[in-house]
C-alpha cells in the first residue's frame, strides 16, 4: 500500500482534519464548485444584462451591482471564515485550520478589490467621482489592507507556526472592522446608498433581485472551489517533507 493512500488515524468527520485525507477531498470537490459557479453566473449575467429592466433613476449603469454587490458581500464574508480558521488555528494549533485562514486570505483580497474597482466605476456616473472618502468605501479599502497584511505577515516570518499565530492576531483584531462596513451607512451621513436588501423584504424589482442573488451564489462557489484549489497548494508547501507529498510531486497526482 502506498504512502499516499495509507490509513490516517481518525474517526467521523475529525478525520478530514489531516491534511493528507483533506487534500484529495479539496481536489475532487473543487471542480464540481467552479462548475456551478460557472453556470450560475451565465444565468446571472443573462438575467442582470439582458432581462432586468432599466433602472428609474440610474438608469443603465446600476447594472454595475450584479458584479459589485456579491462581491462587496464575499468580501466580508470570506474575512469572517478567514478569521474563524485563524482563531482555530491559534486556540487548538490545528495545522489545517491555519492552512485554511492562509487559503482564504488571496481570494477575500481579490473580492475586497473587485468589490472596490467595480464600486469606483458605479460612483463616477452616480456620484461625478470615482472615489470619495465615504465610510463605506474606506473602511472597505482597509478590509482589502488588513488582506494583504495578513498575506505579508505570512510571507515575511519564515516559521509557519510564528507566521500563523503572528496573522491569525491580526485577523481577529480585523473582525471589528466587519461590521463597522455593514453598519457604516446607517452610523454616518455618507454617500453609499443604503441596503435595498433587508432580511425578509427588498425594494428592488424581483428580476433585479432573482439575477443579483443567483450572482452571489456564483461568487459563492467559485469562492470555494478557488479555495479549495488554494489550500491544495499550502498543504503540500507545507507537507513537502512528508512521504506522501513527496510521492505526490513526484507522481503529479
Amino acid at each position: 500500500m502506498s504512502a499516499v493512500t495509507r490509513p490516517i488515524p481518525g474517526k467521523g468527520i475529525f478525520r478530514f482534519a489531516a491534511p493528507p485525507v483533506f487534500y484529495p477531498v479539496a481536489g475532487a470537490l473543487a471542480p464540481w464548485f467552479f462548475a456551478l459557479a460557472a453556470v450560475l453566473a451565465v444565468i446571472g449575467l443573462y438575467l442582470g444584462f439582458f432581462v432586468a429592466p432599466t433602472d428609474h433613476q440610474q438608469g443603465e449603469s446600476y447594472r454595475i451591482i450584479f458584479i459589485h454587490v456579491p462581491s462587496a458581500w464575499m468580501a466580508m464574508f470570506l474575512y469572517l471564515v478567514m478569521a474563524f480558521w485563524a482563531g482555530v488555528g491559534l486556540v487548538f494549533n490545528t495545522r489545517l485550520s491555519a492552512m485554511m485562514a492562509q487559503a482564504i486570505a488571496p481570494t477575500g483580497a481579490l473580492m475586497a478589490f473587485l468589490s472596490l474597482w467595480t464600486g469606483a466605476l458605479w460612483g463616477r456616473p452616480t456620484w461625478g467621482a470615482y472615489w470619495v472618502w465615504d465610510a463605506r468605501l474606506t473602511s472597505t479599502l482597509i478590509l482589502l489592507f488588513l488582506y494583504l497584511g495578513f498575506m505579508a505577515l505570512q510571507a515575511a516570518i519564515d516559521d509557519p507556526r510564528r507566521a500563523d499565530k503572528a496573522s491569525a492576531v491580526l485577523a481577529l483584531v480585523g473582525v471589528v472592522n466587519v461590521p463597522i462596513i455593514y453598519f457604516s451607512v446607517k452610523w454616518w451621513n455618507t454617500l453609499h446608498q443604503g441596503a435595498t436588501v433587508k432580511m425578509g423584504n427588498t425594494s428592488m424589482e424581483v428580476t433585479m433581485f432573482t439575477a443579483m442573488m443567483v450572482m452571489v451564489f456564483a461568487f459563492w462557489m467559485y469562492c470555494i472551489g478557488a479555495v479549495l484549489m488554494r489550500v491544495r497548494t499550502v498543504i503540500l508547501e507545507r507537507e513537502r517533507r512528508t512521504a506522501w507529498a513527496q510521492e505526490i510531486a513526484a507522481t503529479g497526482r
